[in-house]
């Protein structure tokens, strides 16, 4: 079994930045795929941004050029550095592990005010 637990959403004002954490526990394999999806009240659960093993990412178009996502292989933890926030950005986000199974976290409210 796998463990998430996301960790460092908040209330921020418009421009601002905030840096979320994933923290995952329990049966990790290697070479899994880490993903932070969001969903705002009303709306679709959309995928923001994903990391593979090696490092590679994909980002959707609506954040790419301020979010960035990164991961420390030592501590099992995946983080989403997000800059220029604006409130369209505001929703719950919530961490996926991607691999022997399909496991997500109970999500982190990210505010933007304006």
């Amino acid at each position: 079994q796998v463990q998430l637990v996301e960790s460092g959403g908040g209330l921020v004002q418009a421009g601002g930045s905030l840096r979320l954490s994933c923290a995952a526990s329990g049966s990790i394999f290697n070479f899994n795929v880490m993903g932070w999806y969001r969903q705002a009240p009303g709306k679709q659960r959309e995928l923001v941004a994903i990391i593979r093993s090696g490092g590679g990412t994909n980002y959707a178009d609506s954040v790419k050029g301020r979010f960035t996502i990164s991961r420390d292989n030592a501590r099992n933890t995946v983080y989403l550095q997000m800059t220029s926030l604006r409130p369209e950005d505001t929703a719950v986000y919530y961490c996926r592990y991607m691999a022997n199974v399909d496991t997500w976290g109970q999500g982190t409210q990210v505010t933007v005010s304006s």
